[in-house]
């Protein structure tokens, strides 16, 4: 519903593939930017051999202050909570998932954490925060 005297605005278009212009009222089309396809994004999905690593232009530290783990980046940092700050300090580039969730599982007594280390993976890359390398699985003879 409009304002007297005031025309609608509208919204611009739902974003529709790689480059596609979008259009607002009085303003000159734009592009969109292009989807992240490096490592980490949901198009590589993570498995359990993928070897995650913090992400570049990111640090990850534990912040005293805080009394957590942070993710320190050049604009501001991320408070994280206790799960997401065990699963960050062992993503190193170097063990695969699967070997994370079992150090996990292991500390923290529990079993079955496989699903929620990968999608919490899975969302760290889409935020940048993480990427990773997925090594070829190991086939068995």
């Amino acid at each position: 519903m409009s304002a007297p005297g005031r025309s609608q605005a509208l919204m611009p278009e739902p974003f529709k593939g790689e480059g596609t212009p979008v259009s607002a009222p009085g303003r000159s089309q734009a592009l969109m930017p292009e989807p992240f396809k490096g490592e980490g994004n949901p198009m590589n999905a993570a498995t359990p051999q993928s070897r995650p690593r913090v992400g570049a232009g990111f640090r990850l530290q534990w912040e005293a202050a805080q009394d957590c783990h942070v993710l320190l980046y050049p604009e501001g940092m991320v408070k994280l909570n206790g799960s997401a700050g065990e699963i960050m300090r062992r993503c190193d580039g170097v063990r695969d998932i699967a070997a994370i969730v079992a150090e996990l599982e292991a500390a923290f007594s529990a079993q079955g954490l496989e699903r929620d280390v990968i999608a919490f993976v899975e969302m760290a890359g889409r935020q940048r925060w993480l990427s990773w390398e997925t090594a070829p699985s190991k086939e068995t003879s």
